[in-house]
């Protein structure tokens, strides 16, 4: 398939630039399909993911933590530069976007600075072609905590304030190193959690430091040339032994949000708990771990569009976004949510 297949028209207002009052207010799009038919589109409430799971099942979360990882400082030269962490590397070290007029050179030093004055300095080491090297005097994230902003994506257009440092994170958050939230997440609070328990569904976590390459767009037209961005991953061996007893018993496994799906899906292909994974998932692609996936609507020709549309079916998704659109459904990382289901596994 073409990049071209995953485009859509959004009209701008429908792009939600704040959380609603309490996280389970959104709405949530079933996509009902057997494979055979169209898919039927029902409209709820996203508090009806209560009649959509089921005993037995098995919700999969992202437990990674939003870190600030945005940073702001100056050339030598005295140029503003802006750092957005991409992913960290070491304790010291990580891998960044750089916004300025002109990129510092290899082994230059830019001055990170914060409103209350205070400084340090960050050496360029190295360029991978998308994303710059870079290394701090002391350890990532303490700085991070003193200098950094929250990363919002960047279709949200206000400046982070106390509402977006509270609502942009999970309450299942615990493990930092995310530069962007598993969206999908931030729908439950922790009474549906509760209520959701009490059903005889279980719940189980991994975690995938989202990085701030899941905002790159496709640039080739002809897929099989693009390059994802590498993630880390880890899954307990807990989540692994509830998946298999979770499958034993005639359950189904349910990822909340991409992040989830393809830590799960990084795991079976590889063998590998934990690591690095940059798996690229379009239609085609044989799932092996994941049933069921609950997520928010995605950008025009992104990766998250096409592994929804490889899960569900390019037609099937195309007709429900359309549908959302025309229902006016809030979309992207603050909007409303959709319930979908492998071809083969869906139950009407």
């Amino acid at each position: 398939m073409q990049l071209s297949d995953f485009n859509y028209e959004l009209p701008a207002e429908l792009i939600a630039q704040h959380p609603l009052a309490n996280r389970t207010d959104s709405r949530l799009l079933e996509v009902r399909t057997d494979g055979l038919n169209d898919a039927q589109l029902v409209d709820r409430q996203f508090k009806d993911i209560l009649s959509l799971v089921q005993p037995r099942d098995l919700l999969v979360f992202n437990d990674t933590k939003v870190i600030p990882a945005r940073l702001h400082g100056k050339k030598e030269t005295g140029g503003n530069v802006e750092l957005l962490i991409e992913r960290i590397s070491g304790e010291m070290q990580a891998w960044v976007q750089i916004r300025a007029s002109k990129v510092p050179k290899t082994g230059s030093i830019v001055h990170i600075h914060n409103k209350a004055g205070e400084t340090f300095p960050v050496e360029m080491i190295g360029y991978d072609g998308r994303f710059y090297e870079v290394r701090f005097p002391e350890n990532v994230f303490s700085l991070l905590e003193r200098f950094g902003e929250l990363p919002l994506p960047p279709y949200i257009e206000h400046q982070p304030d106390g509402e977006d440092a509270q609502r942009y994170q999970t309450v299942v958050a615990k493990n930092p190193g995310a530069v962007a939230a598993p969206t999908a997440g931030l729908h439950f609070d922790e009474a549906i959690l509760q209520r959701i328990k009490d059903l005889g569904v279980n719940q189980a976590t991994v975690t995938l430091h989202v990085g701030a390459g899941t905002f790159t767009p496709v640039r080739e037209e002809d897929l099989s040339k693009h390059k994802m961005h590498y993630e880390w991953y880890s899954i307990p061996n807990e989540t692994l032994e509830v998946i298999q007893t979770t499958k034993n018993n005639g359950g189904r496994v349910i990822a909340v949000g991409t992040t989830s799906l393809r830590a799960l899906e990084s795991q079976a292909a590889s063998g590998q708990n934990s690591g690095e994974t940059n798996l690229f998932i379009t239609p085609g692609y044989q799932f092996k771990a994941v049933d069921c996936l609950l997520t928010n609507f995605h950008l025009p020709k992104s990766t998250l569009l096409m592994l929804v549309s490889a899960l569900a079916g390019v037609d099937n998704i195309r007709a429900a976004y359309q549908h959302a659109i025309s229902q006016k459904y809030r979309f992207f990382s603050y909007g409303d949510a959709m319930f979908l289901c492998r071809l083969e596994n869906t139950k009407l």
